[in-house]
């Protein structure tokens, strides 16, 4: 089966997300794949609230006078924005923008906060939607026109040192969550005419799907003064000089749920890590005529041992089997098999998602076993995804570079060399050119089909 086929399949049997809302490019998340989204995105809230960023919330409304203010920025998303016009049946006397991203509404406020250099840093972030006008052939949770997951940082500093400092917190803080979702990337500087509008420069994170695509799946900005200076975000140095905040700004959207979909899954259907799983065990009765209470009730009691997990007893009247095809669909990493047999003999049944694998244990090694496990899933799948990945890497000269990629696909890493590093080099590979990256210690440019 096709990847974009497997993947829309898998959307809809493992009840994540349906696409049937009749606006193009907008999707509904249903209870499961809502509480796979909550179980990610509670993860890198955590992580920017130990670095100390706090959660604001902005309006979704931006007045057209404030947008165009910054003429780059606006220009890089002119043909996306979606534009309010009227009031009911009033035309409005200024447009209202739905927000393509925050910069110019938080920045505004920021101009009003900011009098000092005792008023900086400010670290702040925000979970919210965001809405383009995406030409592009839509893909549910990839390339949508109501992004309806997106986490943006922003941030503002005293000097150029405190900002590049911060960009090398915002890249850790990435790292560190992807790699909690088990999801392997490669970090790469945009080239120049690639980057976020309005900033100095701009970091990606990239990753490769089963298609051999790749996919950006964050991002991290250093404004410089460019956004400052227009927002007149102006403060006191200590010397009592004037002058203007050092920003940046970074972002993640749907595109980490499409991700732990796409990386991890295989033809049963999701495979989750355990962090993120709306269920991390699950666990089937085996009911026989006559001790249906006995194996009810063992149920129970395993339940209420494993009660530090998000724990789901199974007790449809239906087939085992038919129990067993629903979770591997939606990647419940542990099953807990529990019959007559097990119990009077004191066992229990573990089976692994990931490997397919029967652990039968002592009763009494529960808890253990269960921790043990999940464990060694959320380690395989991480392992299993990193070997999947450098499969999708090739090194080769920039003569090759399109034949290997009409024959594998993946993200082409050609040596780095100043005078081909240009979006020239674009048209020769038919390809996009995703800048320039780090691999096992050399310098590239990393080229690949993308999404």
């Amino acid at each position: 089966m096709e990847f974009s086929e497997w993947y829309s399949e898998i959307l809809e049997r493992a009840e994540i997300y349906d696409v049937r809302y009749p606006i193009k490019g907008c999707g509904v998340y249903l209870p499961y794949g809502f509480k796979i989204r909550k179980y990610t995105f509670e993860i890198l809230s955590k992580l920017l609230d130990e670095s100390g960023h706090e959660q604001v919330l902005f309006p979704l409304l931006i007045p057209e006078t404030l947008l165009a203010k910054e003429g780059e920025h606006i220009k890089g998303f002119e043909d996306e924005v979606y534009w309010v016009t009227h009031g009911g049946k009033t035309p409005l006397d200024v447009k209202l923008a739905l927000r393509p991203t925050s910069e110019t509404a938080i920045y505004y406020m920021l101009k009003l906060w900011v009098k000092v250099h005792t008023d900086l840093p400010i670290k702040l972030y925000q979970i919210v939607n965001t809405f383009r006008y995406e030409t592009k052939h839509t893909r549910p949770l990839i390339r949508l026109r109501e992004i309806m997951t997106f986490k943006e940082a922003h941030t503002a500093h005293a000097t150029k040192e405190e900002a590049e400092k911060q960009v090398k917190e915002a890249i850790g803080i990435y790292k560190k969550f992807f790699d909690t979702l088990g999801i392997p990337y490669l970090i790469i500087k945009r080239p120049e005419w690639d980057k976020f509008p309005g900033a100095d420069y701009t970091i990606a994170f990239d990753t490769i799907f089963p298609d051999g695509r790749a996919i950006q799946i964050g991002t991290v900005h250093n404004l410089g003064q460019h956004f400052s200076k227009t927002f007149e975000i102006e403060f006191e140095t200590p010397t009592g000089d004037k002058d203007y905040a050092y920003q940046t700004c970074y972002g993640i959207s749907d595109r980490a749920i499409a991700s732990i979909i796409a990386i991890h899954g295989d033809e049963k259907g999701l495979k989750l890590p355990p962090v993120v799983a709306p269920i991390q065990v699950v666990i089937i009765p085996l009911i026989f005529k006559g001790k249906e209470e006995m194996v009810i009730n063992k149920a129970k009691e395993v339940a209420e041992r494993l009660k530090e997990y998000r724990v789901h007893i199974d007790d449809r009247d239906i087939r085992p089997g038919k129990k067993y095809y629903d979770w591997e669909i939606k990647g419940v990493p542990l099953r807990i098999d529990i019959g007559p047999r097990d119990i009077e003999e004191g066992k229990i049944t573990l089976v692994r998602r990931d490997t397919g694998e029967k652990i039968v244990i002592e009763e009494s090694e529960l808890e253990e076993k269960v921790r043990e496990t999940l464990e060694d899933i959320s380690k395989r799948l991480k392992e299993s995804a990193k070997e999947r990945f450098k499969k999708f890497i090739t090194i080769c000269d920039v003569e090759e570079a399109k034949e290997m990629l009409e024959k594998k696909r993946g993200i082409i890493l050609v040596p780095y060399d100043n005078s081909i590093y240009k979006e020239e080099l674009e048209e020769k590979v038919d390809a996009k050119v995703l800048g320039e990256t780090e691999y096992e210690g050399k310098k590239y440019i990393a080229i690949a089909k993308t999404y």
